[in-house]
């Protein structure tokens, strides 16, 4: 029996002395009642070892323990953070698809409304008033840049080229 299994089982350990003294003293004419084990002493330098391998053997447990919650902190995080970016992109497609639409209904009702006038025509005004509203952001911001009312037309021709709207 090891020591640890001592420690865990005094009564097993008072059973077995309750037995052998029956049977030895009986001989005798003692009668044993019970037989008690009430503490065990081992050697100071096996209780420290055990000391030391019960506080290792604690501390291994721990960091288990702690390392099993910070695999859960990063997975939720994780978790949380694809779900936030699903989320942002969905935002992000309605609000195209909103300004797709409302750029649609402009056209058709610009079109409709002044004679003359193609959706070309419209479609260079919002690309016009879109370039000014830039403008005006970047100008919030205090940042300089060179302006030339040629560099409309130039961004237009170029938009038209890339995207095979103007030929």
């Amino acid at each position: 029996m090891e020591l640890d299994e001592a420690f865990a089982s005094k009564a097993d350990i008072a059973n077995a002395v309750l037995e052998q003294l029956t049977t030895v003293m009986n001989d005798y004419g003692y009668e044993i009642m019970e037989s008690l084990v009430t503490d065990l002493s081992p050697d100071a330098r096996v209780k420290a070892s055990m000391n030391e391998i019960n506080a290792s053997r604690r501390l291994k447990e721990a960091a288990h323990h702690k390392a099993e919650a910070d695999k859960v902190k990063q997975i939720k995080a994780a978790e949380a953070e694809a779900e936030s970016k699903y989320l942002s992109g969905l935002g992000v497609a309605r609000q195209r698809k909103a300004i797709v639409n409302g750029l649609q209904e402009s056209v058709a009702e610009f079109s409709e409304e002044v004679e003359g006038s193609s959706p070309k025509d419209v479609m260079d005004i919002l690309l016009l008033s879109q370039y000014f509203d830039t403008l005006t952001h970047v100008g919030a911001n205090n940042l300089l840049l060179e302006h030339d009312p040629s560099v409309v037309a130039k961004l237009q021709a170029q938009v038209g080229k890339s995207t095979g709207f103007y030929k």
